[in-house]
């Protein structure tokens, strides 16, 4: 990893920062550190906080590229969540002594609007709702050049550590670096292990993965695939790209993501997705929309040449693409 030694110490340095913040929110988490934005949408003082410890990093550490994230300051700024500034404020003083608010905005800065040829995608809280249920959530932050994702990186500190077993040890990182391979290490960085494809025998014990609520994917559609393909175990349902993870280590081998009748028309956002791609392919998986084509983060902040996610791991790719049906015309 040479080529991008500098960058896979910032990127992991800053979500590791971040993720001792959100452990740290999580355990005080109450009604007045969380609240709706404009869009109806949930955001908490850990989205802002770990935003304002990446972003304060990112930019000490690469002050030419622009950093696109789900966050921005301007809600923060309003005399009516005056609040939850001084709260975040609180919260990045303990990693950053001395921060004021000033600087706490400052750091999380307005969304940059468009790609540049080098861009960080940054979502502080992938999984906000599943943050706010004490359940899983990432930390997803991604380097996008000339439309490729070349680096990325998923902190999912609620995630068990060992595959089968949920009950034990909680934390995993994430990283991948294009043409690299992947890997898991723990919460300081430490005892790194390769990632790699498994191999898959009897595809009726294949467990596969989606989102828990039901507004961000079509639940029936996803059970009618699964029974197609011949899988008899429930889905996991889990928030965020911690999903991608558990994929790219083999602990589920496919990942739907096709959107709910009441979603018709939705593009996903880049920075839900940039990072947990390159982990699952770079761990030997395959990522394409429902149409078998691949994920074109050089359109824009949206992915809006693509419809749904499909992301296999020791299974066919194909076969999931067929039982699907949308490359044969049968949707658009």
């Amino acid at each position: 990893m040479n080529q991008y030694s500098h960058e896979v110490k910032v990127a992991v340095r800053a979500a590791l920062d971040a993720s001792l913040l959100c452990r740290q929110v999580q355990r005080d988490l109450t009604g007045e550190l969380s609240f709706t934005k404009s869009d109806r949408s949930p955001v908490t003082v850990a989205d802002y906080g770990a935003q304002a410890i990446i972003c304060k990093l990112l930019k000490e550490s690469f002050p030419e590229d622009p950093i696109i994230a789900e966050e921005d300051s301007v809600e923060l700024k309003k005399p009516d969540h005056s609040g939850i500034l001084a709260q975040v404020t609180r919260y990045v003083k303990q990693h950053i002594p001395g921060a004021s608010p000033e600087d706490v905005c400052g750091w999380i800065g307005s969304r940059a609007r468009s790609l540049a040829d080098r861009s960080w995608i940054l979502d502080p809280i992938d999984g906000t709702a599943g943050f706010l249920r004490g359940e899983q959530y990432a930390i997803a932050l991604a380097l996008i050049e000339k439309g490729n994702v070349t680096l990325g990186v998923l902190a999912c500190p609620n995630l068990h550590v060992e595959t089968g077993r949920p009950e034990g040890a909680r934390g995993c990182l994430f990283l991948a670096v294009k043409g690299r391979g992947a890997a898991q290490m723990d919460m300081a960085g430490e005892n790194k292990q390769t990632l790699s494809t498994p191999k898959i025998g009897d595809i009726s014990e294949v467990l596969f993965t989606e989102s828990v609520e039901a507004d961000h994917c079509d639940h029936r559609f996803h059970r009618h695939i699964a029974h197609t393909l011949g899988i008899t175990s429930p889905p996991l349902r889990i928030d965020g790209q911690v999903k991608y993870g558990i994929v790219a280590r083999g602990e589920a081998a496919l990942y739907l993501r096709i959107p709910a009748p009441s979603e018709q028309g939705f593009k996903e956002n880049i920075w839900d997705h940039a990072a947990g791609v390159l982990v699952a392919e770079e761990a030997g998986g395959s990522v394409t929309d429902a149409f078998g084509h691949p994920l074109d983060f050089a359109s824009g902040l949206h992915l809006s040449r693509n419809y749904g996610i499909v992301v296999t791991n020791g299974i066919p790719h194909d076969p999931v693409l067929d039982a699907l049906g949308f490359r044969k015309g049968n949707n658009s």
